[in-house]
């Protein structure tokens, strides 16, 4: 598919962001896909509202998808300039955006693990380990490292014996993994190929990249590229 690039600084509203789209940064002014950006409107109240789903309506401004490129946005009053107008930027507006993304890719986790994609518990984890629809290996980032280890060892071991790359990820504590697979004590789990899989990885990447700045080749060589498959991703 073709990349449809449109030049304007704002776009047309949530529904002018067709599939493969690219917008121009508000504050690089680099062209990139809208999957590498987050989507800005103005709220009722003339505050900006990260729009990270691109539904809201309204005009919509774009900046780089990571904490970094946010701060500095409010910092050099890209968002006034960009949407031509007075708007109100809180102290807070890239952490509101991380929660919003970390929200997202939670949700999409409890869809994969309600379409039974998930399976949890160190002995259901470590007998996935090798099998050809395993995608991820997801530890709670506060959990014991033992564990994680021999699972890791494993899973190195399965690449040795050439199976493919698989996405390692510790992006959620153990309470917030309870909570979107709605089970206790969740330390280890994986995910398996089906329903609501890839849009989960597709979902943590943003995450991923909004926190670090850049992609997780592990993570990326399973997520779907964004608008490959339409809004369903996201």
């Amino acid at each position: 598919m073709l990349a449809i690039v449109q030049e304007s600084e704002l776009d047309r509203g949530a529904t002018s962001v067709a599939p493969g789209t690219q917008r121009r940064c508000a504050l690089t002014r680099e062209t990139k896909p809208v999957g590498e950006m987050i989507r800005f409107v103005p709220g009722p109240n003339g505050d900006v509202v990260p729009d990270v789903k691109r539904k809201l309506p309204g005009r919509g401004l774009w900046i780089t998808a990571t904490r970094r490129a946010i701060e500095e946005a409010a910092k050099r009053n890209v968002f006034a300039r960009g949407f031509k107008r007075n708007v109100k930027v809180t102290p807070d507006l890239a952490a509101q955006t991380e929660q919003l993304l970390e929200r997202a890719a939670l949700d999409a986790l409890a869809m994969a693990g309600k379409a039974g994609t998930i399976v949890a518990g160190f002995a259901k984890v470590e007998a996935a380990i090798g099998r050809d629809d395993l995608l991820a290996l997801l530890h709670a980032g506060d959990g014991a490292a033992d564990g994680r280890r021999k699972l890791d060892g494993a899973l190195r071991g399965a690449r040795e014996a050439g199976t493919r790359e698989i996405a390692v990820i510790d992006a959620f504590s153990g309470e917030q993994l309870n909570l979107a697979l709605n089970r206790p004590n969740v330390v280890h789990a994986a995910l398996l190929a089906g329903p609501g899989s890839e849009t989960f990885l597709a979902r943590v990447t943003r995450l991923m990249r909004f926190r670090t700045g850049q992609s997780t080749d592990a993570v990326c060589a399973h997520a779907p590229t964004d608008g490959a498959r339409g809004h369903s991703t996201e």
